[in-house]
């Protein structure tokens, strides 16, 4: 079976015009940020800033090029990808065979903009978002990656075992078929082999399932931790405030990646109290769970007393379920004591999840404390009090829902960061095992032939950096359409 080059046999008509059409767009935004530079100043040296009136004419032309090569250019792209649907295999080449096995993601993206766009006004600040172009993009970035964890968990985008070996494959580059390949078995490695010759595209998409659970997971435990704790502090100030923001400035007096570092380290995670009597050892990761993972149940708990405290029926069937199943899950969470093992967690994902939450959690801290500071003075606040409500029902029904924009733009951005954290320590070897896909893992082992072999680092790479990009535009995006409120 012969390789599979990148654009396959449309790449000798679309090349050539793909190519144009790339530099054709960057001449004309290079054309045009240099044009509008010197027209600008020469304004200011003739007629000075205060009497420059309108666009520079001849920028303002240029800058209607943009548009229309850049639809071209995208379009271009967008038959790159989805020409492997109607044409032969191997046709369209590695990207068009790339398109063909993320068409599950490419339908969802449709379904989910679609419908978006259909009810947008409905849906509050979500639909606000599509009104900003670089929230639409971010969100499309994210999208693509969550649909694309979902699919591998449901094998639909994934062509071979992550932990595959296949004898022959060390090391081959992307487009290689697959040697002794049976039956039913993918016949190419389609972003080629790594150093132990596993298929590289396979473990690229399912270290996406590593990343969106660990992250926006123990980004939201985070800040469960922060706002439980932001809350009162803020609103009752006092010795309250003294105390829990100490503690908070202690923690954020470390370096961030020293304090993950040493979180992690094999010596932190082996050491711990004895228990007098026994042979059992507390350890750091199951002290530090046993707290942090508190959090979410108390905040639940106080959401529904505080709510429903006027509702007793109501109060106590929610704080119940609450309680009956958030213990389950934080038995099985935190100590790995589920009694029908249904839910544990892997030690070295728990200690990962746990550092980020420790580290993360002061920083919410602050942010919602600072919120609450300014918020307790309006004068919807004062009409509650007034009216005898509790003040953790100010805190959690008055304040916190005031206090969503700053904070929905933050939980992107943050979500961004432990992305970032969690390659750093896969790069370091560090939290997770290293047969794991996750991409700062993969990027590590592929580091050692960077110079030889490029691919296997680059693909997580590129992976990697595109679902930060993509928070970070959905933080914008969100940010800008907040500020309208």
């Amino acid at each position: 079976m012969e390789p599979l080059t990148w654009t396959g046999a449309l790449g000798a008509y679309l090349n050539p015009v793909f190519t144009l059409a790339v530099l054709g767009l960057i001449l004309t935004v290079a054309s045009y940020l240099l044009l509008s530079a010197v027209e600008n100043t020469k304004a200011v040296f003739t007629t000075g800033p205060q009497n420059r009136q309108g666009p520079a004419p001849h920028s303002e032309a240029l800058a209607d090029f943009i548009f229309p090569l850049s639809a071209i250019t995208a379009l271009l792209g967008m038959v790159y990808l989805l020409a492997g649907i109607v044409t032969p295999y191997g046709t369209a080449g590695i990207i068009g065979e790339l398109g063909v096995r993320f068409l599950p993601v490419w339908i969802a993206l449709a379904v989910t903009f679609f419908l978006s766009l259909t009810y947008k006004r409905k849906l509050g600040l979500y639909g606000k978002l599509f009104d900003s172009p670089i929230g639409m993009v971010g969100f499309a970035i994210v999208m693509f990656w969550v649909f694309t964890a979902i699919f591998v968990s449901m094998d639909m985008v994934i062509t071979h075992d992550p932990l595959g070996q296949v004898s022959g494959m060390k090391n081959k580059l992307p487009g290689t078929p697959l040697r002794g390949a049976a039956e039913g078995d993918y016949t190419h490695y389609l972003l080629g082999g790594d150093n132990l010759a596993r298929d590289v595209f396979s473990r690229m998409v399912k270290g996406s399932q590593v990343v969106l659970v660990i992250a926006p997971a123990a980004t939201l435990f985070a800040f469960m931790v922060g706002i439980t704790l932001g809350l009162p502090a803020g609103y009752f100030g006092g010795k309250l405030d003294t105390v829990i923001s100490f503690m908070a400035n202690l923690v954020l007096a470390f370096p961030v990646i020293l304090l993950f570092f040493l979180l992690v380290t094999p010596e932190i995670r082996a050491a711990g109290i004895q228990i007098p009597g026994t042979g059992y050892i507390w350890t750091v990761p199951t002290i530090l769970a046993s707290i942090l993972f508190l959090f979410p149940l108390v905040f639940l708990v106080v959401l529904f007393d505080s709510r429903y405290f006027t509702q007793p029926a109501k109060r106590n069937l929610y704080v119940g379920l609450t309680v009956l199943i958030g213990g389950y899950i934080y038995l099985g969470l935190a100590w790995d004591a589920d009694p029908f093992d249904l839910i544990s967690i892997d030690g070295g994902v728990l200690i990962v999840f746990v550092s980020v939450v420790f580290v993360n959690s002061p920083t919410v801290f602050r942010i919602v404390r600072g919120l609450v500071l300014d918020i307790k003075t309006r004068d919807y606040v004062a009409a509650g009090q007034t009216r005898g409500e509790g003040p953790w029902y100010i805190m959690l029904w008055e304040i916190l829902p005031n206090a969503r924009g700053p904070l929905i733009v933050d939980f992107c951005l943050r979500i961004g960061y432990t992305t970032i954290l969690l390659g750093t320590l896969g790069f370091f070897g560090l939290g997770l095992s290293s047969e794991s896909p996750d991409w700062g893992t993969t990027i590590n082992a592929g580091r050692r032939l960077l110079s030889i072999y490029p691919h296997p680092a680059i693909v997580p790479a590129i992976a990697l950096m595109s679902l930060v990009l993509g928070l970070n535009l959905l933080a914008d995006g969100l940010r800008e359409e907040s500020l309208k409120d």
